[in-house]
């Protein structure tokens, strides 16, 4: 049911000031103006007010009435606030990433909520093909792939470089794929495609990661470093998810000569700019991601 806007300003302003004459005075109407406009809405919704002879008082239907109003101002704001492309540093920012990246980009992200207390961060975990629809969908304003997308509705440009690593416990005397094959590899969802493209510039000669046993597995990006530090395997993940990992001295990294490199894209609908607390925020992340590196 629609209300007048006019009628509800009337009530709203009656309601915080409890008398009609102080009321038509605040507005600049006529007594006779305010009171029709709440005969108005009385016909709509029922008694509003109790009348005494100096105040009036809310009814229930009044008071669920100033509560419906005091809702459309918020949603008012809020609609302002996103629809603002000046605002910068109040609103939501929402973005969608793969794991590797997202473990780096998270913790900066709330760094960044932190020095911009009028934003609302929305992150997201989830493979290439959901960042793509996520943000098709406008579900998020923007996501990272780790490809550039062949589609008109989206925008790509290059924010980061993400070498593979292989990775090994520390504790480990490294001689060459023989260590390899002892230690036993531990996979995850990407595991076998990034072992086979980086391991196969390191030893060109030597059999398939896929002849080296499977010694554990685990599609929590998070977590795929565990067996690797207590001694329990090998594996291989980009670098920022090996930067991500808690304990840093129970890893070791061994150089594979050229590296192998995959170029992140960050994307948005191509039919509409980023907004400007979207593109401040991406700006300041990707900066503090090299100077972390």
């Amino acid at each position: 049911m629609m209300v007048n806007p006019q009628w509800l300003r009337s009530f709203v302003v009656l309601a915080d000031l409890r008398n009609f004459t102080r009321t038509a005075e605040h507005l600049n109407l006529t007594q006779a103006a305010v009171s029709q406009h709440i005969r108005n809405l009385e016909q709509q919704f029922g008694p509003l007010l109790v009348r005494h002879h100096r105040h009036v008082e809310l009814t229930p239907a009044g008071t669920a009435l100033l509560d419906y109003s005091s809702e459309m101002e918020r949603a008012r704001r809020a609609l302002d606030v996103r629809l603002s492309s000046a605002q910068q540093d109040v609103g939501d920012i929402s973005i969608v990433t793969p794991g590797s990246i997202g473990l780096a980009l998270y913790p900066l992200l709330l760094d960044y909520q932190q020095s911009h207390p009028g934003l609302t961060v929305h992150h997201r975990f989830a493979p290439d093909s959901e960042v793509l629809e996520a943000v098709l969908s406008n579900r998020f304003e923007m996501g990272i792939l780790t490809y550039k997308p062949d589609n008109s509705r989206i925008q790509a440009e290059k924010f980061a470089e993400e070498p593979l690593e292989l990775i090994l416990p520390a504790a480990t005397l490294y001689i060459g794929v023989e260590t390899l094959e002892t230690l036993g590899f531990i996979d995850h969802p990407d595991g076998i495609g990034m072992a086979t493209r980086l391991l196969s510039r390191r030893y060109p000669d030597s059999p398939s990661v896929r002849d080296i046993r499977i010694q554990g597995f685990s599609n929590q990006v998070g977590l795929i470093l565990e067996p690797v530090c207590r001694g329990l395997g090998f594996t291989v993940l980009p670098r920022f998810a090996r930067r991500a990992f808690h304990d840093q001295d129970a890893l070791q990294v061994i150089e594979c000569g050229a590296p192998v490199v995959d170029t992140l894209w960050l994307i948005h609908r191509s039919e509409w700019p980023l907004s400007s607390r979207a593109r401040g925020a991406i700006n300041t992340l990707s900066k503090r991601l090299y100077d972390n590196g």
